[in-house]
């Protein structure tokens, strides 16, 4: 079960709500997130608000009482695999000002203390330099380039970057 809410030194966290479906399509559209998840499904969004599993749990980021972004995990719980993975989205407005890698702390000491993960790992595309140096910032470190990783809107495949992060290693 997810805890209600998450509190880190800045934003908090708490699981995504019908409601916030429309502002997270509006992050989701921002220009510099869009070109990263090209692939954002509204109604796939819905399905995984009202339905969380394993695959995907999304939780909103609040900063001074507004939803900022987006940040969600996934679990592999098969034993001698089990991990999680995250993924980020913060809107244009409120890049740059330390609030993604406070979200990023806040899940990832979430995942290591009370879900008993050792490991997690984070994809950014390879020329996301702003979302690397994020990552890198809350300790996550670049294990190798995934070639032809994902397809791009304009249907080619790009390159991602397996980057993965262990609970000694978050600062």
């Amino acid at each position: 079960m997810s805890p209600a809410r998450l509190a880190g030194d800045r934003v908090s966290l708490r699981p995504a709500e019908e409601q916030d479906l429309e502002r997270i399509r509006e992050i989701m559209a921002c220009p510099g997130v869009a070109p990263w998840w090209w692939t954002f499904d509204p109604a796939e969004c819905l399905a995984e608000i009202r339905s969380p599993g394993p695959e995907c749990r999304p939780y909103v980021i609040e900063h001074d009482g507004e939803v900022v972004g987006l940040i969600q995990y996934g679990e592999e719980l098969t034993r001698g695999y089990r991990h999680a993975s995250i993924d980020l989205a913060l809107h244009d407005d409120h890049q740059g000002r330390g609030l993604g890698s406070d979200a990023l702390r806040t899940m990832a000491r979430h995942l290591f203390e009370e879900a008993g993960h050792h490991r997690i790992t984070i994809d950014p595309a390879v020329v996301n330099r702003r979302a690397v140096r994020c990552y890198e910032s809350v300790g996550f470190r670049p294990v190798g380039v995934m070639r032809a990783y994902e397809q791009g809107a304009d249907g080619t495949w790009h390159d991602g970057l397996l980057m993965d992060l262990l609970a000694e290693e978050l600062r």
